[in-house]
């Protein structure tokens, strides 16, 4: 038997034709009711939902009614085909089998996390479960995607996940490759409750640290760095993290004083010395030489050398100095704020970052911190607790709020699904990354250091230090320092409960014994 192949413009004529929706010559997905769609405009016409303006029924709409091109349901359309799957009956987009998103989803999950007794790794149910429970299916099976004939990294993770080949321990994902992949299927299964909840730049820190010491070739300077890493950074890394958070500026600082100190130690070497026989004229050509942020990150290491002898005690180490950026001007302020208010070309989640910058003085690295549960209704009055008590929130800015919780990013994706962050992330549980947030503010117009000093001192000037200590969540040894700075008139303000009238006091010797 001969088979015979169509030529090209047999082939086209028989499986392309002009989109009736999107208008280019595409391959067919389909003959509608308004004639050949292509994939792509069919998958976004199934995945619309709503309730149908024709029957009144929340389904998906892929149709148009005739005329206004409204979305309408298949059965108002008059689709001769349906789109429920057949397993759930869930009417959306169906892959192979018929089954929709979701179901083909539980089933590569069920394949993957397999422990070989044709079930799912019992400690691996809640993992299965949380990725499952997605609101956008899809997502996750991107994140699974084949790629050409090998399994995707995620995939092949996942694999031996379930067969009990990778231990559930954070010191087992810190080894993986890649690491990007391994780094968020660690934050998977700490949002899922697999694995205790450690601060991820904690993880990033621990992963990173061994690669350093690895590409270090001196076998002395390697003791020395990793007797540093594990009894002074890695110490108070953890403290940071059990008392607040790590930001990324922290963990960058971090790995920035591990780096300087092997290239101190490297430099000591090409001038024939040691740590051990490392003397004044050496730390004076170093900070000579070197920049001002490479003296600061070198200083924690110098001063740990001489705590545990591995170095000279009597070595003195110049003061560091301090350089703050100006802030900027009340008019630049106001200017700012109001452009925040009225410029929609501006992203809502940057309006609104922008706008708690310059009215409340708060820094990124918080404001990535707060929840929605942060917000909080008191009756027609709207207040953003930063501190106790909250403050209130003016009507423009309540409305702008509002208007981004109800459409935040990141939420319908594989790594953060029902996230109650004000400024989710794309990484699972996690909020969205401080740095970040604060470049795009910069490339908008707002530098964030600079607006929100700005705004504390204005604070300042209209309220004493320590109310605004306590309603902005600053410490109040900054604010009375700042307030002197400026010249404010609360210097003298005493910090305590002031609700209490004068008559409510007891009288003088009431308390005596």
């Amino acid at each position: 038997m001969t088979r015979t192949y169509a030529t090209g413009e047999q082939y086209e004529r028989r499986y392309m034709a002009e989109c009736c929706r999107c208008g280019r010559r595409r391959h067919k997905a389909g003959t509608w009711p308004d004639g050949y769609v292509c994939r792509t405009c069919s998958d976004r016409a199934v995945r619309t939902r709503g309730t149908c303006p024709g029957c009144g029924q929340d389904r998906a709409l892929p149709g148009l009614r005739p005329g206004d091109g409204v979305p309408i349901c298949t059965t108002c359309a008059g689709f001769s085909r349906t789109f429920d799957c057949s397993r759930c009956g869930f009417e959306g987009k169906l892959l192979g089998g018929r089954l929709c998103e979701r179901c083909t989803l539980s089933d590569r999950l069920t394949a993957l996390l397999d422990d070989g007794t044709g079930r799912i790794r019992p400690a691996l149910v809640p993992l299965f479960n949380l990725l499952v429970a997605m609101e956008k299916p899809g997502s996750g099976l991107a994140w699974l995607a084949m790629r050409r004939s090998q399994p995707a990294n995620a995939s092949r993770l996942l694999q031996q996940l379930g067969l009990g080949q990778i231990s559930l321990t954070h010191d087992a994902f810190h080894e993986l490759q890649p690491w990007r992949t391994a780094a968020h299927l660690e934050e998977l299964l700490m949002t899922s409750g697999v694995l205790p909840t450690v601060d991820k730049y904690l993880c990033s820190f621990q992963r990173w640290l061994p690669g350093h010491l690895a590409s270090i070739t001196d076998s002395e300077h390697v003791k020395t760095i990793r007797l540093f890493a594990t009894w002074r950074v890695l110490p108070r890394l953890r403290a940071r993290a059990e008392r607040s958070h790590i930001t990324p500026s922290v963990r960058r600082f971090a790995a920035e004083q591990i780096k300087y100190a092997t290239a101190f130690l490297q430099w000591l070497g090409q001038r024939n010395n040691s740590l051990a026989s490392c003397g004044q004229i050496d730390i004076d050509a170093w900070w000579a030489e070197s920049s001002e942020h490479g003296r600061t990150c070198l200083r924690a290491f110098l001063s740990w050398a001489m705590q545990t002898r591995n170095c000279p005690r009597s070595l003195s180490i110049p003061a560091m100095k301090v350089s703050r950026r100006a802030a900027l001007s009340e008019d630049e302020r106001l200017d700012a704020l109001g452009r925040l208010l009225t410029d929609t070309e501006i992203p809502i989640r940057l309006r609104v970052a922008g706008v708690i910058v310059l009215l409340y003085a708060q820094p990124v690295s918080r404001i990535v911190r707060l929840s929605v549960d942060d917000v909080v209704h008191d009756g027609d009055t709207l207040l953003l607790r930063l501190g106790e008590p909250a403050s209130p929130v003016p009507a423009p800015v309540a409305a702008l709020l509002l208007e981004h919780i109800a459409n935040r990013d990141n939420m319908n994706t594989a790594t953060n699904p029902a996230s109650r962050w004000l400024f989710p992330g794309r990484r699972a549980g996690q909020p969205a990354r401080p740095d970040h947030l604060s470049t795009l503010l910069n490339e908008a117009g707002i530098p964030a250091s600079a607006a929100r000093g700005a705004a504390i001192r204005q604070q300042l000037l209209e309220l004493p230090a320590p109310v605004v200590a306590d309603a902005l969540g600053y410490h109040n040894k900054t604010t009375s320092r700042l307030i002197r700075e400026t010249g404010g008139t609360w210097s003298r303000y005493a910090a305590g409960d002031h609700t209490r009238s004068p008559t409510s006091r007891p009288p003088r010797g009431a308390g005596d014994s």
